[in-house]
């Protein structure tokens, strides 16, 4: 049994999709001090579950914290929209595993596959293959480079 199972509880009774709540309120459910780094690291209240028996128990209940005032000493427990309570009977959750050493095929994709999705557009019709530069281009820009290092050649010439 988890420390945090009373919080978890509690989110679970409500029936509200935003729960605000100040650390001391926390405390008083679970019946004991949130540990020094739930007040110096904002970090502590992310939504990791892995190696994480506080954020599990709200994750679990379906909750996700946000906007964690370090300060003030208060947050607010959303409703997840992926929260195990609201998923369809179809909808799977999938959690990549690592399969090393283990002589198992390999199934599913890596977490990291598609994380750059729609962070940039290639306008059709663009030949990502073709050259940046025309010769031509190409041919300017070395003239622009050697007269700038012949000014700069000059230039250290003349200081010595």
């Amino acid at each position: 049994m988890s420390v945090y199972n009373p919080l978890a509880d509690y989110l679970n009774r409500t029936g509200s999709d935003s729960v605000p709540m100040t650390f001391g309120e926390i405390e008083a459910l679970i019946g004991r001090k949130l540990p020094p780094s739930a007040y110096r690291h904002r970090p502590w209240w992310a939504n990791e579950p892995r190696g994480h028996s506080h954020a599990k128990a709200w994750l679990d209940a379906g909750f996700e914290t946000e906007q964690v005032d370090m300060e003030s000493r208060k947050l607010i427990f959303r409703r997840a929209a992926t929260s195990p309570s609201s998923r369809g009977m179809t909808d799977v959750v999938r959690e990549f595993t690592h399969m090393e050493n283990t002589g198992a095929k390999k199934l599913g994709r890596h977490p990291a596959l598609g994380s750059m999705k729609g962070t940039f557009t290639i306008e059709p019709g663009y030949d990502l293959t073709s050259p940046m530069f025309t010769d031509e281009e190409w041919a300017e820009i070395e003239k622009q480079m050697d007269e700038d290092w012949d000014q700069i050649e000059q230039g250290m010439t003349k200081s010595k």
